[in-house]
């Protein structure tokens, strides 16, 4: 995926990461990547990839964990679109 860097990229990572949840790229109960690999893959600083996950927990796709990962919410505590 190519950023709009005239957008905030963290909403768009974001926008991303929720799209592949709702695609079924991660299905319920699986690991969701670390803020690094996102940092990685979309090629942004950790600060960047790290407020783009914590928008992704703070609507309800997922949780996070000790173990320093996100896993997919179950299907009955998804947010409603």
């Amino acid at each position: 995926m190519e950023l709009d860097r005239t957008r905030p990229l963290w909403r768009q990572i974001a926008t991303e990461i929720i799209r592949r949840i709702e695609a079924g790229t991660y299905p319920p109960g699986s690991r969701v990547p670390s803020t690094l690999e996102i940092a990685q893959e979309f090629g942004v600083v950790n600060a960047t990839a790290a407020k783009a996950m914590r928008h992704v927990r703070e609507q309800g796709w997922t949780r996070g964990e000790v173990c320093r990962c996100s896993r997919k919410t179950d299907p009955q505590v998804l947010p409603q679109n």
